[in-house]
């Protein structure tokens, strides 16, 4: 959800502002999902490059599939397999000695319990494959840009930034998988006899270790926020229908938590930024909480990963318009002008294959061929627009 959002947003941005270009700032910061993107941009990926592997599935040696993220982490059922006989035995022993109750030798068996339900080491593959051919690099040291990945330490709950001397000869890919193992879902990574886990579990943004860098500008992307499903709040929605999040049982209650905890992280952060750091401009981007789409599709097809990627970009459009006075002056600070025109064009998206039917975007039926050609052509049509607006 995070990186789908993120692509989606970074895509409108890299249209609408003239004079900013997202692979060419001087610090990266990616926890969580945003570790995939920053590690991307400082790679050369352009936003819309990215929605072509990682959303559409363009057939290319990069190209993305789903399945790299549900593949079974095997080998961490078979390690908490062997251990539940001795662990019995354990529990039997204790509980035959008197020193310990039976609902404590029963608790001994949770050490029995795998640590995550996916394995991230096809993350780590995978991104190697990517990050390892010519032109790009897996080595934070090599790197013309300063990217910084933040994961958790699991055994001091401390945040460990990859990429900072001392830590930046872990490869580039294996620190992506670290910041993205969100506990329960992907086991927690080894990197050198020590266990990390999710970035965003101790912070949201991170974003201080940018600003320490003495950045002017700051442009952070949050694609995590509590969904509001008040009747005043809610967008008209005929596909998500529930009037209480507590009807969508135990996934969207734990959703909603870890959003509301992230988000209200985030905000106290921000604050703290604004006076600490009152020489950096700071914007921030996020999807609107009355937002359904981006807090119930179900990502794992490409037709529903295109259509979120799709709405991000268009919010993130309108969000533009809505906001363009007051970024304005911040931005022409920084040399940055908003392209209104390009926000005014309503014929501009991001995914090729949708078409939008009675408000809503669908999945055209389009050849590989066809699809490529479309690219094409759409990449030169925004040429010709921003050579025209620069004109």
């Amino acid at each position: 959800m995070g990186a789908i959002y993120e692509i989606g947003a970074l895509s409108a941005l890299t249209e609408a502002l003239d004079g900013l270009d997202f692979n060419s700032a001087d610090v990266y910061v990616g926890v969580s999902a945003g570790g995939f993107v920053a590690a991307g941009l400082v790679n050369g990926f352009t936003p819309h490059q990215m929605s072509r592997v990682f959303i559409e599935g363009e057939k290319t040696r990069d190209r993305f599939e789903p399945s790299v993220l549900l593949k079974p982490a095997y080998s961490e059922y078979a390690k908490r397999l062997a251990s539940v006989p001795p662990l019995l035995a354990s529990a039997a022993w204790h509980y035959v000695l008197g020193t310990s109750t039976a609902m404590s030798a029963f608790e001994r068996l949770g050490r029995a319990i795998p640590t995550g339900v996916f394995s991230g080491e096809e993350v780590d593959r995978y991104l190697s494959g990517i990050f390892n051919q010519p032109d790009r690099s897996n080595d934070f040291r090599t790197l013309s840009r300063r990217l910084y990945l933040i994961a958790t330490d699991l055994d001091t709950g401390e945040s460990v930034n990859f990429g900072a001397p001392g830590l930046d000869h872990v490869p580039i890919s294996r620190a992506v998988q670290a910041t993205a193992a969100l506990p329960g879902l992907f086991p927690p990574v080894e990197i050198d006899g020590r266990y990390f886990v999710d970035g965003a579990l101790r912070k949201t943004l991170h974003a201080s270790i940018a600003l320490d860098e003495g950045i002017d500008l700051m442009v952070c992307l949050n694609p995590l926020v509590p969904y509001d499903s008040t009747p005043h709040h809610r967008t008209r929605d005929r596909e998500h229908h529930l009037d209480k999040l507590v009807d969508g049982g135990l996934p969207v209650v734990l959703a909603q938590t870890f959003r509301s905890i992230i988000h209200s992280r985030l905000g106290a952060g921000m604050e703290r930024y604004k006076t600490a750091y009152p020489d950096t401009d700071i914007v921030l981007f996020e999807p609107n909480r009355s937002d359904a789409d981006m807090f119930f599709t179900n990502l794992f097809s490409y037709s529903s990963r295109r259509r979120l990627c799709e709405h991000a970009y268009q919010k993130t459009r309108e969000e533009l318009w809505r906001r363009r006075h007051e970024l304005a002056p911040l931005l022409a600070r920084h040399g940055i002008t908003i392209r209104t025109n390009v926000l005014r064009d309503e014929k501009l998206t991001l995914v090729k294959t949708l078409k939008k039917s009675r408000g809503v975007w669908r999945e055209s039926a389009t050849t590989a061929a066809t699809r490529l050609l479309t690219h094409t052509l759409d990449d030169l049509d925004r040429w010709l627009r921003y050579t025209a607006a620069a004109a």
